[in-house]
């Protein structure tokens, strides 16, 4: 079984890089065991889940090594002050969705808009004003390649609802390349897996109190 690097470890928690394409927890199926929890388990006895990436997702992750960490950590999650942020490449150059709005093109914009499962298609979900629920992200320009048309951005959700990057970004007119679930066939054509990657964490350490943070670079 292959391990699953290990950015920080204390008798408290772990910092890991999850790689994309690795489920988190299994799934159902035989052909769906594998996954990041027990490839930690393997090498940490009693390792539990905190949150979750999406299987496509790349980045860092946490786990607790006890249960009252978990419990810990789960609240601070639930309290919004877990610091996430991430990076990822989208379709078109996204600093005309700032300048349609009159917004300067370097500050950080923000998508304010509800998310609710797509009933008849899940797990996918959708945009949907009277029956989503509360769903912000925070977007930031970094570059634009204008040989794949396309820009590279930094991303920080204030809330956690599933797939809530990915919908936003597609809401907005740039969808994620790569992303087999929200893009069209040619923003997956143009990536060999989903441009998407959790970059930053920063929380306050549930057993020493100190703040700490950790920064990993795209892989792309």
């Amino acid at each position: 079984m292959q391990a699953v690097e290990t950015i920080f470890s204390d008798d408290s928690l772990l910092v890991l890089n999850k790689p994309s394409g690795l489920l988190c927890v299994p799934g159902r199926g035989v052909d769906k065991q594998d996954c990041l929890s027990s490839r930690v388990q393997h090498h940490f006895p009693g390792a539990l889940i905190v949150h979750r990436l999406d299987m496509a997702t790349s980045g860092l992750l946490l786990m607790a090594r006890n249960a009252s960490t978990q419990r810990a950590l789960g609240r601070l999650f639930e309290l919004r002050d877990v610091y996430k942020r991430y990076v990822a490449v989208v379709q078109g150059d996204i600093r005309r969705a700032a300048i349609q709005h009159l917004l300067p093109v370097d500050d950080w914009q923000l998508i304010d808009l509800p998310i609710a499962v797509d009933w008849p298609n899940r797990p996918l979900r959708t945009i949907d004003h009277a029956t989503g629920k509360p769903s912000q992200t925070h977007w930031r320009f970094i570059e634009f390649d204008a040989s794949t048309d396309s820009s590279r951005i930094e991303l920080a959700p204030l809330t956690g609802r599933s797939h809530q990057l990915r919908v936003h970004m597609q809401a907005l007119g740039h969808p994620i390349l790569g992303d087999a679930l929200y893009a069209g066939a040619a923003e997956q054509a143009k990536a060999v897996r989903l441009m998407l990657h959790a970059s930053s964490l920063a929380f306050t350490h549930p057993e020493t109190g100190e703040p700490v943070a950790f920064e990993l670079a795209a892989p792309f």
